[in-house]
């Protein structure tokens, strides 16, 4: 039944998909108490309290949760006649350089178009594949869904486990392209507590101490919606400020980028994703070694 709603949705035209999945995240908004709540609260942390980019936050998110089966499960030859780069020479200068090279997108616009974007527009993509790291979903009924949907010529798939830490290790050593949502909560042991938005937010380390292990170019990278279902817009920045070592603050240098993305389209920030929690086992930012960042 999830199959076929997911190719009901793939047939739909991307305007259609993102008017009902806006329409749908409006709903939810106004229907759970709890998520209304934490998308308001999250906003306020950045800084926005204006009503109308409040109703448009979770109208994006709506259509960022619908269109995920858009983009699985559509031919890419549609994603690509949908999807323009702005900043190209980023990336031509990024894979000239020979290093490894690390895209960082976050819940930020569509992101699981900017994988794609890699695989179609970029003919290193056959020599020089993306390996991108993704949570196994915890229903099986999704992870044939989410593998067909993800799997690309010129893309791989690494799980968040050692499995894939692993894969990607070897694909910066081969000085390869992998690709790590860096603003997902992490499990105990795998991060740190560093400042977003003002807020100690407990924040992956894996990203900065491949990049500074294999000495990695590291790319900022989201896919703008466009209005009124014309597609996307890729946009990249790439990260100056290098790496220390210090996973405290790499983790706080790392969410400056992040937070540089988000207020160019804060509208389309996922700000309904519970970023504050503190997982299991993990000592709350004050209570942890030298208190919070």
């Amino acid at each position: 039944m999830l199959k076929l709603l997911f190719k009901c949705i793939a047939a739909l035209p991307l305007g259609a998909v993102h008017a009902i999945g806006g329409a749908l995240g409006k709903a939810v908004f106004w229907l759970s108490p709890t998520y209304r709540r934490r998308l308001r609260e999250n906003l306020a942390q950045a800084g926005y309290s204006d009503p109308a980019l409040v109703r448009s936050a979770a109208a994006e998110a709506g259509k960022q949760a619908l269109e995920t089966a858009w983009i699985w499960m559509r031919p890419r030859a549609d994603i690509i006649e949908r999807t323009e780069v702005s900043d190209m020479s980023i990336v031509d200068a990024a894979l000239a350089d020979g290093r490894p090279v690390m895209f960082l997108p976050p819940h930020l616009g569509c992101f699981e178009v900017t994988a794609q974007f890699y695989a179609a527009f970029r003919p290193e993509a056959k020599t020089r594949p993306m390996t991108v790291l993704y949570r196994i979903p915890r229903k099986s009924v999704l992870r044939d869904i989410v593998a067909t949907g993800r799997a690309a010529e010129g893309l791989k798939l690494a799980p968040a486990e050692m499995k894939g830490v692993r894969m990607l290790m070897k694909a910066m050593k081969d000085r390869q392209v992998v690709g790590i949502l860096p603003d997902q909560v992490p499990s105990r042991g795998e991060g740190t507590w560093a400042p977003f938005f003002g807020r100690p937010a407990y924040t992956m380390t894996l990203p900065a101490r491949l990049a500074r292990q294999f000495d990695a170019i590291v790319l900022f990278v989201y896919g703008e919606r466009l209005p009124g279902g014309r597609g996307y817009r890729i946009h990249l920045k790439r990260l100056d400020e290098p790496f220390t070592g210090d996973a405290a603050h790499d983790a706080a240098t790392m969410n400056r980028g992040l937070e540089t993305l988000i207020r160019e389209r804060p509208a389309q920030y996922l700000w309904g994703y519970n970023r504050y929690k503190v997982p299991a086992g993990v000592a709350t930012a004050d209570a942890a070694p030298g208190g919070a960042p």
